[in-house]
C-alpha cells in the first residue's frame, strides 16, 4: 500500500458512503435508458472516441481552468437500428439532398453541440427535438461552451451534451435581440447564424426541426459546480472525514488478496486522475460491498467523534 502516504484531500463520508449509491444509481439509469434507446457506449480510448474528447476539450480550450476541472464520464454512439430512427436518417438524407440541390450543391453540413437538462436528453433521444418558439440554438463543434452551460447537472452531479449533425443551408444572421423571429426571413435561407464569420450560435428553425438536425453521440461529463452560478457549499454541520488511503487500510484485512489488489489498482488510478471521486466511490463498494463499506466508515466516524 506505498500509495497511501501520497493521500490528496478528497475524503468519504459516511453519508457519502450510502448517498453516493443513490446518485451513482441515477447515473447508471440514466445510461441505460441510453442504451434502451439504441445508443452504444463506446471507449474513449478508441479512434472514435478519441476523436470526440479531442474536439470537445478544444472547444473548452479558450476557458482553461473549465476545461482543466472537467472530466468525461460516458460516451454513446447512436446505433439506433428502429424502423423510427431508420425513417429520421432516410429523412435527414433526403433534407440534405434537397438543401445541396437548392444551395449550388452543398448542403453545409456541420456537427453541433446539444446542452439540455438529463431528461429533456432522455426525451430527445426517445421522441426527437420538441418544438420552440424560436428554434433550437446549437453551438458549432468548436465552441461547446454555450451549450457546457445550457447543461443541466443530474442527480449524479453529471452533465449531458448532444453532438448532432445539422443541416446548415445558407445562413442568415440572426442577433440574440430578434426575438420574435422563429423563422427564416425568406426562402433564400435555410438557418440562423450569430456571426458568418466567426460564428458560436446556429439556430435551427423549427420548420424542419427533425429533419435538419441528428443526434448522434451522447458525451456525458463532469465539469466544475460554478458552471451553475453556485458558490462552494457552506457547511450546515460538522462532519468527520476518512481519506481515501485510510478507508483502503481499515477494509484491507476483511478483504481477500484478489480484492485487496484490486482496490489498490483503483486507488493508484484515482491518484493519477484517470477516475473520478464518484467512480472511485463506486468501484471501492463494488469491491467492498455496501454492507461493510458504510459499517467500516461509520464505526471510524463514531470512534473520532
Amino acid at each position: 500500500m506505498n500509495q497511501i502516504g501520497a493521500e490528496n484531500q478528497t475524503s468519504i463520508t459516511i453519508d457519502d458512503a450510502m448517498s453516493e449509491s443513490n446518485e451513482l444509481d441515477s447515473c447508471y439509469n440514466c445510461f441505460q435508458h441510453f442504451v434502451t434507446n439504441g445508443f452504444s457506449k463506446i471507449d474513449e480510448s478508441s479512434f472514435e472516441g478519441d476523436i470526440i474528447k479531442t474536439s470537445f476539450f478544444s472547444s473548452l480550450s479558450r476557458n482553461p481552468q473549465i476545461s482543466y476541472r472537467t472530466k468525461i464520464v460516458a460516451i454513446h454512439k447512436n446505433s439506433n437500428t428502429s424502423q423510427c430512427w431508420k425513417i429520421r436518417a432516410h429523412s435527414f438524407g433526403v433534407y440534405a439532398k434537397a438543401v445541396a440541390d437548392t444551395r449550388g450543391g452543398d448542403a453545409n453540413i456541420k456537427y453541433a453541440w446539444y446542452g439540455a437538462s438529463k431528461n429533456e436528453i432522455c426525451e430527445t433521444v426517445m421522441h426527437g427535438f420538441s418544438w420552440r418558439r424560436h428554434g433550437i440554438s446549437v453551438s458549432p463543434a468548436k465552441h461547446g461552451l454555450d451549450s457546457v452551460l445550457c447543461s443541466g447537472v443530474d442527480g449524479s452531479g453529471v452533465r449531458h451534451l448532444l453532438l448532432c449533425r445539422v443541416i446548415l443551408g445558407k445562413q442568415e444572421v440572426v442577433r440574440e435581440d430578434s426575438s420574435d423571429q422563429f423563422h427564416p426571413s425568406s426562402m433564400d435561407f435555410d438557418s440562423a447564424v450569430d456571426d458568418i464569420s466567426s460564428p458560436t450560435r446556429y439556430i435551427i428553425w423549427n420548420t424542419h426541426l427533425n429533419y435538419n438536425i441528428l443526434p448522434c453521440y451522447i458525451l456525458s461529463f463532469e465539469a466544475p459546480p460554478y458552471l451553475s452560478g453556485l458558490t462552494e457549499p457552506k457547511t450546515i454541520k460538522p462532519k468527520t472525514w476518512i481519506t481515501f488511503g485510510t478507508l483502503i487500510s481499515i477494509l484491507s484485512p476483511f478483504l481477500d488478496h484478489s480484492q485487496r489488489a484490486s482496490l489498490e489498482e483503483q486507488y493508484t488510478n484515482y491518484l493519477e486522475k484517470k477516475i473520478t471521486r464518484p467512480q472511485m466511490i463506486q468501484r471501492v463498494r463494488a469491491i467492498a460491498g455496501n454492507q461493510l463499506l458504510s459499517a467500516v466508515v461509520k464505526l471510524y466516524t463514531n470512534k473520532i467523534n
